[in-house]
């Protein structure tokens, strides 16, 4: 496995260790691809996903078929606010997932707390 993969998963499991969601506060947790990102809302206690949203959901992937990865990062941080709001949740706990609180991990969190989520 490269190093890089190595650092990201040290980083992950430490981050882990203090995040965790719950059923009041669930966690917001953010992955991306090369190509794609992904964030899903987990309850933690109960071990249920709550909501989901990616490059590659169709309301989302018509909205980003010519757009930049942040432009998509950014839509997919409105899809996943819009989804939870739907569901009465307005507060989660951001889970970075061991990348950098930059680029994309950062458009998508801001998108998400302009849509209404409180992090």
């Amino acid at each position: 496995m490269a190093m890089r993969i190595v650092g990201r998963e040290r980083r992950k499991l430490r981050i882990r260790q203090r995040v965790s969601g719950t059923s009041e506060r669930p966690r917001l947790s953010v992955f991306r691809s090369a190509k794609h990102i992904y964030a899903q809302v987990v309850d933690d206690v109960a071990g249920k996903t709550l909501a989901h949203a990616s490059t590659l959901a169709r309301d989302v992937r018509t909205e980003v078929a010519e757009a930049t990865k942040l432009d998509a990062a950014k839509k997919v941080g409105h899809s996943i606010a819009k989804a939870l709001l739907a569901k009465g949740i307005d507060k989660v706990v951001f889970d970075r997932n061991g990348y950098l609180y930059h680029g994309r991990i950062r458009a998508l969190a801001d998108a998400a707390r302009e849509a209404g989520l409180q992090f």
